[in-house]
C-alpha cells in the first residue's frame, strides 16, 4: 500500500509503498477514504514534545482522523461489519482495566496506545484498529466532515463541557483553526456569547460566519483591554499552539472563570498564581476525550449543529500541508483523500 512515512524527526515523509497491516482477531482493517491532518501530527513528527520521544514508534505513519470502509474482520469481532464506515481517533485502545478507565476517564488510560503516535496512522491506504475503538459514523455525516470530529472536535467539545459553559455567559475562543473553528460553534450551539481572536483576518471572517458574536485582532486590537471592559470571560478557550495567545487569554478571564487549555504550545506556559488566586481562576486543561465524547460530537455533526470547514488534498501534498500548517496559513482543517 502507499503511504508517507516519517523516519526520523525534523524530517520530511516519504511516500512509500508498504506492506498492508495484518489485523489480529480483536481488530478490523480499514480501507482509508480520508484523514484530517492535525497540529499534532506536526508537533510529532518535528520531536516537539520530548517527553514523547520515547513512545512515538518509527519508522511511522502519521494521523490520526482517519474515517473509511472496514474491508476485514477478526475472528473475534462481532460489532462491526464489513462494508462499515468507522472512525479511528487519537485513542486507538483503552484498556478498561486502570483507575482512569473505571472512573470514566479512559483518555487518561495508563495502557493507552495512540494513533499514528505509537502505532501506524492514517497516512495510508489502509490503516487497522480494535473494532471496540472503531467509531462508527453516522449517515448522514460526510467521510470529510466526520474527520477533524474525531480529535479537533472531541477535543474542544470534552473541554467546552468540563468547563459547564452555559447559555448566556460570555466564551472567547484564541485560535480559529482546527479546534477553534469548532469551539465557536459548539458555543453558539450552547447558546453563550462567543468573541474570537485571531490575527488572521480570513479566520476571523470565517468566525464572524459560523455565529461568533465578535471577532478581535491581536495584531491591531488591545484585546485583553477589550474584554476586561466588558466585564471579562466565563470561558477562555486557547486553541491556538501560540504561547503569546495563553498570555493573552489568561488576563480575559474574569474573576471565578476559567482558562481552557487546548491548544499545545512547544514551549511551556506560566501563570502569575496571585492573579489566580485573588480571581479565584480555573485552569482546566483537557485530553482529546473519550469514546461517549467521540459518539456526542458525532452526532452534532450529523445533525447539522457542527458544520467544519474542510479542504481536501491528495496523500502526495501531505508534506506540503505540515508546512503550510507550521506556517498558520491553514484556516478550518485540511484532510487528506485516499
Amino acid at each position: 500500500m502507499k503511504a508517507a512515512i516519517l523516519h526520523a524527526f525534523k524530517t520530511p515523509l516519504s511516500i512509500e509503498e508498504v506492506p498492508r497491516p495484518q489485523i489480529a482477531s480483536d481488530e478490523v482493517l480499514i480501507q482509508v477514504e480520508v484523514c484530517g491532518v492535525c497540529h499534532s501530527d506536526l508537533h510529532v513528527a518535528d520531536g516537539d514534545w520530548t517527553q514523547f520521544a520515547g513512545i512515538v514508534k518509527k519508522p511511522l505513519i502519521l494521523g490520526h482522523e482517519i474515517v473509511g470502509r472496514v474491508i476485514e474482520r477478526g475472528a473475534a469481532v462481532e460489532t462491526i461489519q464489513i462494508g462499515n464506515r468507522v472512525g479511528v481517533p487519537w485513542l486507538q485502545f483503552t484498556c478498561g482495566q486502570c483507575e482512569f478507565c473505571r472512573e470514566g476517564n479512559e483518555n487518561l488510560c495508563t495502557r493507552q496506545r495512540i494513533t499514528g503516535v505509537m502505532v501506524d496512522g492514517g497516512y495510508a491506504e489502509f490503516a487497522k484498529a480494535p473494532a471496540s475503538h472503531a467509531a462508527k459514523i453516522p449517515d448522514a455525516l460526510s467521510s470529510e466532515q466526520a474527520a477533524p470530529l474525531l480529535c479537533a472536535g472531541v477535543t474542544v467539545h470534552r473541554a467546552l463541557k468540563q468547563a459547564k459553559l452555559r447559555s448566556g455567559q460570555r466564551l472567547a475562543v484564541f485560535g480559529v483553526g482546527g479546534l477553534g473553528h469548532i469551539a465557536v460553534q459548539i458555543g453558539r450551539a450552547a447558546g453563550a456569547e462567543v468573541t474570537a481572536i485571531d490575527i488572521s483576518e480570513e479566520k476571523l471572517a470565517l468566525a464572524k460566519s459560523l455565529g461568533a458574536a465578535r471577532t478581535l485582532n491581536a495584531a491591531t486590537a488591545e484585546v485583553v483591554k477589550e474584554i476586561r471592559r466588558a466585564g471579562g470571560m466565563h470561558v477562555a478557550i486557547v486553541t491556538s499552539a501560540a504561547k503569546s495567545a495563553y498570555d493573552m487569554a489568561f488576563y480575559c478571564v474574569r474573576p471565578t472563570g476559567t482558562l481552557l487549555a487546548v491548544g499545545l504550545p512547544a514551549k511551556e506556559i506560566s501563570f502569575p498564581p496571585i492573579m489566580m488566586a485573588a480571581g479565584e481562576i480555573q485552569i482546566k486543561a483537557s485530553a482529546v476525550g473519550t469514546r461517549e465524547d467521540l459518539r456526542e460530537v458525532l452526532e452534532m455533526g450529523a445533525a447539522g449543529t457542527v458544520h467544519c470547514q474542510v479542504a481536501t488534498r491528495p496523500l502526495a501534498d501531505v508534506q506540503q500541508v505540515l508546512e503550510q500548517l507550521a506556517r498558520g496559513e491553514i484556516s478550518g482543517r485540511v484532510v487528506l483523500r485516499l
